[in-house]
């Protein structure tokens, strides 16, 4: 979200801070990002549908991840017109799209948590009696509880923010000058769910060592990058986050420093919605279900057995008829 620093009101006056406008270039790379996110899980979201088994627990998770990447990928043109022209939507808009924000970024690191303790207790605890229909039920709960605590922590954030009119110009902002307590709601959903994979990783890298078979290694792999991709786009977001929240020096340089390494940082951030498909990509057989999906092979598959039970119903016709 954008934040605006050139004023802010004190005691019912407005104090003149730092001049600190965003750079222009975040809303053209926002709509970038949009087109490539639509684009890419689209896409995925139609091989898992039409080629994967959704009753894999593994594909559970990446079509959870998939919606909740769109729904992030959603509030980009947003926040895209907001960096570019001010907020020009309303305040009920201001509303649901920070909600949407707060909904794609929770359940995203919720899920991926999630889907890292199925792969602990696959590979690490592998001994353990759980059946493939129970590790599915837990896998399916586990979707519906990060939605929960996503849509309630989401609506949380929504009831905080507001248009307010600063200099003639509209802001979707937190009514509360004090952040503080919105960072770290945002830092302890990242930060803690953090310290779980690491250490759920840790495990399952020492049980990768001691030998695995390689269709299991190759899962593992992927989505190791998954979830490194995560943290390596979201991390640098929320450090500086918290930095600007804690941030007491009052001097224009160094707040100024201090937006362009958050803008920077914004950028990296949210350019992680269309990465995810492209993550998956390095399965080989997802890569050989999107080739097949661009040359429409399911549907001329269709087309030519069509085709052919036609041609063997006429043949029969025909026989039938000279008989």
């Amino acid at each position: 979200m954008a934040n605006f620093t050139s004023t802010s009101r004190t005691s019912g006056l407005v104090a003149y801070m730092c001049d600190t406008n965003d750079p222009m270039i975040n809303g053209p790379f926002f709509i970038l990002i949009f087109i490539l996110s639509i684009t890419c899980n689209s896409l995925l979201l139609c091989v898992l549908f039409i080629y994967e088994n959704l009753k894999n627990v593994t594909n559970i998770f990446i079509l959870n991840l998939a919606c909740s990447d769109l729904i992030f990928t959603i509030t980009l043109p947003f926040w895209a017109v907001d960096h570019l022209h001010h907020w020009v939507f309303g305040d009920f808009v201001c509303k649901v799209i920070t909600a949407g924000f707060d909904v794609g970024l929770y359940s995203s690191v919720i899920l991926l948590t999630a889907m890292t303790v199925d792969r602990f207790t696959t590979v690490v605890l592998h001994n353990w009696p759980i059946s493939h229909a129970r590790m599915k039920r837990c896998a399916i709960g586990a979707c519906i509880a990060a939605w929960v605590i996503s849509i309630l922590a989401s609506l949380s954030d929504a009831m905080k923010v507001k248009v307010e009119s600063w200099d003639g110009f509209n802001y979707c902002e937190p009514e509360s000058e004090d952040k503080l307590g919105h960072y770290l709601q945002v830092s302890l959903l990242f930060f803690l769910p953090f310290t779980i994979i690491i250490l759920c990783y840790s495990a399952i890298l020492m049980k990768v060592l001691q030998g695995l078979n390689r269709k299991k290694s190759r899962t593992v792999a992927v989505l190791l990058c998954i979830v490194a991709a995560f943290f390596i786009c979201w991390g640098p977001y929320h450090i500086m986050l918290l930095i600007k929240s804690l941030n007491t020096n009052k001097d224009c340089n160094v707040k100024k420093r201090l937006e362009v390494a958050y803008h920077i940082s914004e950028m990296v951030a949210y350019s992680h919605c269309c990465m995810n498909p492209l993550l998956y990509m390095l399965s080989q057989k997802l890569r050989k279900h999107l080739l097949n999906l661009l040359r429409c092979e399911k549907v001329n598959r269709k087309k030519r057995e069509r085709s052919s039970s036609l041609n063997t119903s006429q043949q029969f016709t025909l026989q039938s008829s000279a008989v």
